[in-house]
């Protein structure tokens, strides 16, 4: 799937275009850039994005920050309606958006704002009501909580190939001990040079990356019972409040369309 989105924003002297789309389950945009930063918000679905450093997962109902220029794949788990708000890097800048990828919440208020903002999206110049719906829209954007949806891999060559390994079938059951064998190092060189190429623990990185995996696993409507005790869970009730502590909700909420 091709995007040419950057045919809408690549003149445009608007600060920032919403554009609206709607996906199948399992479409995907290979790896690319854009000219411009990306705030891809999920209005249902979800959406699972990896860049070369890291691997992020997009609930319904939030957003991820891509910046201009930075190579990432995205791919649809579960029908997606995306919101895209392609920002200018001046924009960018003088808001303080991340550098990097960033997963945030969404308030009631900007969801209402990026969708008025849609109609704009043909516009080539916005003036009076537009105008200030865009900047109101820019500034919301920048005040949006962050979440920490992602799995940051290590450079480290031995590391990062365990870490992709456990991705592909993450486990809370997989321990500290098996991941250094994994790297073949020993535990206290694999927890010392995990936290310094992550930033955190692998017990944390672990629950987050199960995590990840879980949000996509519920976007494609799987059973929360089965998912839960795929991942090493003790209990679906362990999952949820898990995943509500993250989220402040719990997945019978956030995916309630498909577990009513």
């Amino acid at each position: 799937m091709q995007d040419n989105s950057t045919v809408l924003y690549q003149d445009s002297p608007l600060a920032i275009i919403v554009t609206a789309k709607h996906f199948a389950d399992g479409e995907c945009f290979p790896q690319h850039r854009h000219d411009r930063g990306q705030f891809a918000y999920a209005a249902s679905g979800v959406i699972s994005v990896e860049t070369p450093d890291e691997n992020w997962a997009v609930p319904p109902q939030c957003a991820i920050w891509v910046p201009a220029d930075l190579a990432h794949s995205m791919q649809m788990r579960g029908p997606v309606t995306m919101l895209n708000s392609y920002i200018s890097e001046a924009a960018a800048q003088r808001l303080g958006l991340p550098q990097g990828c960033q997963v945030f919440g969404i308030s009631p208020l900007l969801r209402e704002l990026l969708a008025q903002a849609v109609t704009l999206a043909d516009v080539r110049q916005a003036e009076g009501r537009g105008q200030s719906l865009l900047d109101l829209l820019l500034y919301e954007i920048a005040a949006m909580p962050a979440l920490s949806l992602n799995a940051p891999l290590p450079d480290e060559p031995r590391l990062q190939a365990a870490c992709r390994a456990f991705l592909l079938a993450p486990s809370l059951e997989t321990s500290v001990d098996d991941m250094a064998t994994r790297a073949g190092m020993s535990r206290r060189t694999f927890t010392r040079q995990f936290r310094q190429q992550t930033g955190i623990s692998f017990v944390v990185w672990r629950q987050q990356a199960c995590l990840l995996a879980a949000i996509g696993r519920l976007g494609e409507g799987e059973a929360i019972t089965r998912i839960a005790l795929d991942l090493g869970y003790s209990s679906p009730g362990a999952f949820s409040g898990g995943f509500k502590k993250a989220l402040g909700k719990s997945p019978t909420q956030y995916f309630a369309r498909r577990y009513r």
